[in-house]
């Protein structure tokens, strides 16, 4: 199994082994700095410490991490220019798998602006990205981010996060993979299956996107059980188990 979405920084090592021993082989951490940060220097050596120690940690319980480094919509009060060409280094040296968490929250200024340049850099060097939806105002926000992406970049390099119910039929048609988090006071396992009971599987990817909120990390092992459970089709649940994210991240 692959959880797509996770934040590693923020976990202790007993996560990582409970989902190891669970079936999760692959887990993608993503950067979020989870504090107010007003100095790029900081948030590029807390992007690093994702990197190198981050991925130490959690191989020492089994669970192998792939990256995805970016300037979360939080994260944005900075001068960016010495993450985007921390970005360009990454991608070129092939230590990412992909330009993360991005997206808008509040829809500022600074956010869009960040939000556009982290685009092009996908979109000039060929990178998948993942995209962040909010918890608070998620279709208005959404709206925006639909504007935005198809003059930035090709969508086929997009992941949608954090869709749920309420917005799923406003991004289903679009070329993007979407990401379904199974996550406390974000969506349940029950509506993630109906998602996929009604839109198929070949567009959708499952993550627990543990962080310092409420969190399961065995949230992906838990959907795919109760999906075995109720006997869906073998090779629907090994799209959204896996392959779907092998696929897409080339991993």
């Amino acid at each position: 199994m692959i959880d797509t979405h996770i934040h590693a920084d923020l976990r202790s090592g007993e996560d990582f082994k409970e989902m190891y021993l669970s079936g999760i082989d692959v887990a993608i951490t993503c950067g979020f700095y989870p504090y107010k940060v007003d100095n790029e220097i900081v948030l590029l050596n807390h992007l690093n410490r994702i990197l190198k120690l981050e991925t130490e940690r959690a191989f020492e319980h089994g669970l192998k991490l792939k990256v995805a480094l970016g300037i979360h919509p939080t994260n944005t009060k900075i001068n960016p220019k010495m993450i985007y060409e921390s970005l360009y280094n990454w991608i070129k040296s092939r230590e990412i798998i992909a330009i993360g968490e991005i997206g808008l929250e509040n829809l500022t200024v600074d956010e869009i602006n960040i939000f556009k340049k982290q685009l092009d850099i996908a979109d000039e060097t060929k990178t998948k990205v993942i995209i962040h939806t909010p918890r608070k105002n998620k279709a208005k926000v959404l709206k925006v981010i639909l504007d935005i992406l198809p003059q930035h970049i090709d969508e086929k390099l997009a992941v949608i996060d954090h869709i749920n119910p309420s917005v799923v039929n406003s991004v289903i048609n679009k070329d993007c993979m979407l990401g379904l988090t199974v996550q406390p006071q974000k969506m349940t396992k029950e509506e993630a299956i109906t998602i996929l009971n009604e839109y198929g599987f070949d567009k959708f990817l499952l993550n627990s996107d543990i962080s310092t909120k409420a969190s399961d990390p065995l949230s992906v092992p838990k959907t795919i059980r109760e999906l075995q459970k109720q006997n869906y089709n073998k090779k629907d649940i090994e799209k959204v188990s896996f392959l779907n994210a092998e696929k897409f991240f080339k991993i």
